[in-house]
């Protein structure tokens, strides 16, 4: 393939918290490379996976979901996704079909007229709505903003992802690619191990837990059987909470790591050791380094 044919491009997904923006950046990667969870904001940062659609590199750019920030945490994820707008050659406007144009979708309406990008529209989980009320919602939404095209898809199943990962191949410019063909995302494999661990961590503790919790890889070594030894540490903002995530016996945080494991291995390409410890941390969003452990910048204040 010559360069002069090649195309590659940024396209930022937005949306409101639980809209589908992981899952649709792995549909579309066809890998999984963003976690995803019933929790919301369970995104943080920007994650970009990388998709490759004929001569077309389009790098997704999975943003943490836009809604009224209250803490500073909250502050600096709302940025993160905004910037990611503004920098896109295409943003993509994601909404859950189910909840409609709700205040919290037509807030982000009002926050993208300020990118300049061509806008695309996806109503996703289409197939829990029925289509007189998909085609209702679509008008609304085209009346409320400039769409160039909308498009249909469930997003779980991959239904309508492919003729949009299409569209946005062909609206990419006309550049070399920025990444290896085999390369499915920017994110360091620290960095995808230590949102793998948050992942089974929220699948286990959805209810008693809160987002705010972190995980960090602490150390990672190569061993000379191949094999890789994880360290990585769970940070929780109470004592309490440090029992639930251990459980009683150590049952709750060995499922934690078991899962976590397993998963990790096969991102990584080979046989992981992993070690799971938990600390207490209080106020660590107001930590500056944490936010650069979670590849997000501090919130300025004020």
């Amino acid at each position: 393939m010559s360069e002069d044919t090649q195309r590659c491009g940024f396209v930022a997904l937005v949306g409101a918290p639980n809209a589908g923006k992981s899952t649709l950046v792995n549909q579309l990667v066809g890998a999984k490379v963003s976690i995803v969870s019933r929790k919301a904001q369970t995104t943080r940062a920007q994650l970009r996976g990388i998709s490759i659609q004929g001569a077309a590199q389009i790098v997704l750019v999975d943003t943490p979901g836009i809604f009224a920030p209250r803490r500073k945490l909250d502050r600096a994820m709302v940025a993160s996704a905004l910037q990611g707008a503004a920098d896109a050659d295409v943003v993509t406007l994601l909404v859950d079909a189910r909840r409609g144009a709700d205040d919290e979708v037509l807030s982000i309406l009002e926050r993208l007229k300020q990118a300049g990008a061509p806008k695309f529209l996806a109503l996703n989980k289409i197939d829990l709505v029925a289509r007189e009320k998909l085609l209702a919602l679509a008008a609304k939404l085209n009346e409320a903003a400039t769409f160039e095209e909308t498009f249909m898809i469930s997003a779980l199943t991959g239904d309508g992802v492919q003729k949009l990962r299409e569209r946005l191949a062909a609206r990419m410019p006309l550049s070399p690619w920025l990444y290896p063909e085999d390369q499915l995302s920017d994110a360091p494999l620290r960095f995808l191990a230590a949102e793998i661990t948050r992942e089974k961590l929220f699948e286990r503790l959805h209810d008693e837990l809160p987002y705010q919790s972190s995980v960090e890889t602490e150390g990672w070594t190569n061993q000379r059987d191949g094999s890789a030894r994880i360290e990585q540490t769970i940070y929780v903002a109470r004592e309490s909470q440090k029992k639930i995530v251990i459980g009683e016996g150590g049952r709750t945080i060995k499922a934690i790591g078991q899962a976590a494991r397993a998963e990790i291995a096969e991102a990584a390409e080979q046989k992981v050791h992993l070690f799971l410890f938990v600390k207490v941390r209080e106020n660590w969003a107001e930590d500056p380094e944490r936010y650069r452990e979670m590849r997000l910048e501090p919130p300025k204040e004020g």
